[in-house]
């Protein structure tokens, strides 16, 4: 990791331990309602380290070669995109939205002048 990601994590773990005190000092002299309240708000902070370690292992992984599942998703992304751009006909189709087509156009539908 490098200087950033563990500055957020030091945040995160400093803001874990800071609503755990609170907690504590709930506990000792507050409400019932607001020491779970404060219990709960301090695991948040260790759910974000735990996902920002993560995150660090799969960008690691990622540079080192492997394929990861958003290689994958870009890819069919990729491919879904290059079928609907096959899949235009002429110019005009895809500039008018699928309304109009080119006169030279093999599925240019005849209009008629009735109303």
């Amino acid at each position: 990791m490098n200087c950033l990601p563990r500055l957020l994590c030091a945040l995160y773990v400093a803001t874990s331990a800071g609503l755990s005190w609170t907690a504590v000092l709930q506990y000792r002299h507050g409400p019932t309602w607001a020491v779970y309240l404060c219990a709960a708000a301090s695991l948040v902070p260790v759910i974000a380290v735990v996902r920002e370690a993560e995150w660090h292992e799969l960008t690691r992984a990622g540079h080192a070669g492997s394929v990861t599942g958003l290689d994958i998703a870009e890819a069919v992304d990729d491919d879904v995109v290059q079928a609907e751009l096959d899949a235009a006909c002429c110019e005009r189709w895809w500039t008018s939205c699928g309304t109009d087509h080119d006169t030279r156009c093999p599925h240019r539908v005849p209009r008629s002048s009735a109303a």
